[in-house]
């Protein structure tokens, strides 16, 4: 009985890389000068997302054939490397947290107060039963250093000015994609979409950016939603109600000890 409750706990964690490492600092890059230097486009989303800490309060929302579900959650973080999320809402979840320090991911159940690590072998396992997985959590590639990019379009497309960008993985980076094909928005270098591809040339999901908002001297899309090609009904929303960055982290919040406490 005690081993099907935590399986089930489990398997109903969340997690992604997308909101956890993707909370930084504005790149100050002009429009002007990207055109020629693709890689400059790619080293902007690069540091778009990071920083040296961030807090955030936000939304997750699951779609899929067999339910809808909405979490509330608050998480910290603390350059690509260390990261915790908590659930506050709804209450039957309240107080699961996942912990992410370099390669190494920890939940914790406050329903029978155990602390699990989560092994190599579930890590393209789905994060509380979201579309993203616990190797999105982990991966800290980046454009300008795993991947080739091209300038493939300039241009208006769908009544805005975009530069798309493909970004193909170079000879033995530690990727998990074969390609992937990101639009922005030539005024701010903003991300609108990014569509990420198989090594067969397969599109397996796509992700939206939207709601941009200024936060101090920087832009950030305030809502991401992540689609899979193979189920085009589902999605899982991520919408952050509130970043603050740069703010004061001890790193003593990144221990297993703080996380049973949940913050």
């Amino acid at each position: 009985m005690k081993t099907n409750l935590i399986r089930n706990l489990i398997q109903r964690r969340f997690g992604a890389w997308v909101f956890l490492s993707c909370l930084g600092c504005v790149f100050p890059v002009s429009a002007g000068n990207v055109k020629d230097d693709v890689d400059a486009i790619m080293r902007h989303v690069d540091k778009l997302w990071r920083s040296d800490s961030a807090h955030a309060v936000m939304s997750m929302t699951v779609k899929t054939r067999r339910y809808t579900r909405t979490m509330e959650m608050e998480s910290w973080s603390k350059g690509s490397e260390r990261s915790l999320v908590v659930i506050r809402a709804p209450k039957k979840d309240s107080g699961i947290a996942t912990l992410k320090v370099e390669d190494n991911i920890w939940n914790y159940l406050p329903k029978i107060n155990r602390v699990t690590k989560v092994p190599a072998s579930m890590m393209s396992g789905s994060w509380m039963g979201s579309h993203f997985t616990n190797d999105d959590l982990v991966q800290e590639n980046t454009y300008e250093d795993d991947y080739q990019n091209s300038l493939t379009f300039s241009g208006e497309r769908d009544g805005r000015a975009i530069y798309e960008v493909s970004a193909t993985p170079r000879p033995d980076a530690p990727v998990v994609w074969g390609r992937v094909v990101m639009e922005l928005e030539q005024k701010r270098l903003l991300p609108l979409r990014a569509s990420y591809f198989d090594e067969e040339g397969v599109l397996v999901r796509t992700m939206v950016f939207d709601q941009v908002s200024q936060r101090g001297d920087r832009y950030v899309p305030m809502r991401m939603t992540l689609t899979p090609s193979d189920k085009p009904d589902e999605s899982t929303v991520v919408e952050y109600q509130k970043i603050d960055f740069d703010v004061e982290i001890s790193d003593q919040l990144f221990s297993l000890q703080r996380l049973q406490k949940g913050q």
